[in-house]
């Protein structure tokens, strides 16, 4: 007998965090022949979670070479908006996989036939054929990078809003793709490792993710050589990225709860570029090998512990003090029932404006004490943004519900003078006049 994970399928509109009611889900299997479910969407955008067979779960716990994960097709089409299909999407056994769908409207650009987008998702890297790591220095050296950029390093690690992506090498000619921050890091970590693995282990592959990513931001590696973009999705250079690919509900939980935490050197200000490799069909001295993190977690050992044993005792775990586009920062302890005060009324103020998008979130009495009917609230937002469902609000779940407040309300977005169209400017970014359009805010 096959062993079984669950998909769950969530609709949105293109222009942001506004879930479509109604949608069709049609989940089929990888030939695209036998229809396995054709379920809609509700008020929350979210189609009935539905089973999926899976290899046996020991695909994933040792190198075997085997395919670890059960494939199928998704197609999601509702009244108004263009169609879109995602092929090959990956459910682990014993895992909830998430895919999500930004649908675009019918006439967007004047444009008023309906199309179908046919996206084919790549494969896990631990499995695929995919390039490996070129080797770096991984503290750069930022006197030099000044000198030869001409452009000034960032002052202080700050978590961005949003990444520019190329899907490809950096000379090679590809599309870039504006992600927001958190949803690429979910992406990569469900890119390159699996989602059976122990959580410690799963949070470990994270923070190496972050740092790297970090380093890549805060030394300007790209944009400072005259890119448009901020990372690749070529492994040869940075980590695996797949557009538009599920994720799945353990790492998108860890990564919310980590999401500004990041590796650096003693002395040192600049994250760690912390660099790995599988340690299986590659070997790298010195950097973190994936498989050989599984298996610290499978002997007990925490995250920080499965790091350390890879970079050495001289490294530092840090939290960015800036998330940029966040209007009020986590206030250092969790909301629950009982607390009072100025934040509370922040979480009770944002609830109800984001459950004007979401009618199932409850809307409360914005009175600054944290009740029943305020837990109920926060509740029903975790269960619809993959929070764990504790009714409290603690670091992930602060930055989940202003992220979400930010979206709908669209504080952190700009408009072109001249197009109307959605713009982002990247840190820093010293060319106005080449910022790239945002064309789906939840990209995952």
């Amino acid at each position: 007998m096959p062993d079984i994970g669950n998909l769950k399928v969530q609709v949105y509109g293109e222009d942001g965090f506004k879930p479509i009611e109604g949608a069709t889900c049609t989940i089929t299997g990888q030939n695209g022949s036998t229809v396995k479910e054709q379920v809609k969407s509700n008020d929350s955008g979210i189609c009935d979670i539905v089973e999926v067979d899976t290899p046996p779960i020991e695909y994933s716990m040792e190198p075997t070479g085997k395919i670890p994960y059960g494939l199928c097709n998704v197609f999601v089409d509702a009244d108004g908006y263009e169609g879109i299909e995602i092929k090959g999407c990956q459910v682990f056994p014993n895992r909830e996989a998430i895919q999500i769908f930004p649908l675009k409207k019918i006439g967007r650009n004047g444009k008023r036939e309906k199309k179908v987008e046919v996206i084919e998702v790549k494969e896990n890297r631990l499995i695929g054929n995919f390039p490996p790591k070129i080797p770096e220095d991984p503290v750069k050296d930022l006197e030099k990078l000044k000198t030869t950029t001409g452009l000034v390093v960032l002052e202080e690690v700050v978590v961005p809003e949003f990444i520019v992506v190329h899907d490809g090498a950096p000379k090679k000619a590809a599309k870039d793709y504006t992600v927001r921050f958190k949803e690429y890091i979910k992406n990569v970590a469900s890119s390159e490792i699996y989602a059976t693995w122990p959580y410690a282990t799963i949070k470990a592959n994270i923070l190496c993710i972050l740092s790297f990513t970090l380093n890549r931001i805060y030394t300007e590696w790209y944009t400072g050589k005259g890119y448009k973009f901020q990372i690749t999705s070529s492994t040869a250079y940075d980590h695996a990225f797949s557009y538009r690919r599920n994720i799945y509900d353990n790492i998108s939980q860890a990564v919310d709860e980590i999401f500004t935490t990041y590796v650096k050197l003693m002395g040192r200000k600049q994250p760690l570029l912390t660099q790995y490799c599988d340690g299986i069909k590659v070997q790298c001295p010195g950097w973190m090998t994936q498989w050989g993190s599984k298996s610290l977690g499978d002997k007990g050992k925490n995250e920080y512990q499965i790091i350390r044993d890879f970079y050495g005792s001289e490294i530092q775990f840090v939290r960015a003090k800036e998330v940029t586009g966040i209007p009020k920062s986590y206030p250092g302890y969790p909301l629950k029932i009982g607390s009072r005060g100025a934040p509370v009324r922040t979480i009770q103020t944002y609830l109800n404006r984001i459950s004007v998008n979401y009618p199932a979130i409850p809307k409360v009495k914005v009175d600054s004490i944290y009740g029943t009917k305020t837990a109920e609230s926060v509740k029903k937002f975790q269960s619809i943004f993959n929070l764990k469902q504790t009714g409290v609000v603690d670091y992930a779940t602060w930055y989940s519900i202003s992220n979400i407040y930010v979206a709908v309300t669209k504080i952190a977005e700009l408009r072109n003078e001249y197009t109307g169209n959605k713009i982002f400017i990247p840190p820093n970014s010293h060319r106005s006049d080449d910022v790239p359009k945002i064309e789906y805010p939840c990209d995952y």
